[in-house]
């Protein structure tokens, strides 16, 4: 597990860059041919690790119910975001995920919540989630470089 959290959080300390050193206008900018922007792709990924592990897992998750319910699966974005939301985002970049690794070493996830993702891969387990979380991030990540290039002109 240390590697796939260590992979992760290379992962989050990327996007945590791209979020804090991308003009804002770029953040929120939805190009033609897209459906979400850089600002989502990014939110999206703290919040469904949360799902995918925490709430799964039945245990409370470390994000606020509004936040899930704004970036979670099958949302879109509206073109909008505060400064304080972005900076709470990008502090849950690193800090959610160090959170995790102190609960998974402290054996917290003892339950999980059965769930088949959208890509058809069932979790039975915390483990699934983190090793299908590490695979989730990469898409994102790559939308985001894709975005990135066509909104940098």
């Amino acid at each position: 597990m240390k590697k796939l959290f260590d992979v992760t959080l290379q992962n989050r300390k990327r996007l945590y860059k791209i979020l804090t050193e991308t003009p804002k206008e770029q953040l929120l900018e939805i190009p033609a041919g897209f459906n979400n922007n850089i600002w989502w792709n990014i939110a999206h990924t703290v919040i469904t690790t949360q799902v995918l592990v925490y709430k799964f897992s039945h245990l409370k998750m470390r994000v606020s119910d509004e936040l899930v319910q704004k970036f979670m699966k099958g949302t879109t974005p509206d073109g909008t975001a505060t400064e304080e939301e972005m900076m709470i985002i990008a502090d849950f970049l690193i800090s959610t995920l160090e959170w995790m690794v102190e609960d998974y070493e402290a054996g917290l996830f003892q339950e999980y919540k059965e769930y088949t993702t959208s890509a058809g891969v069932t979790l039975s387990s915390t483990d699934d989630a983190l090793a299908f979380n590490a695979y989730h991030e990469g898409l994102h990540t790559g939308a985001i470089v894709a975005l990135l290039k066509v909104v940098g002109k």
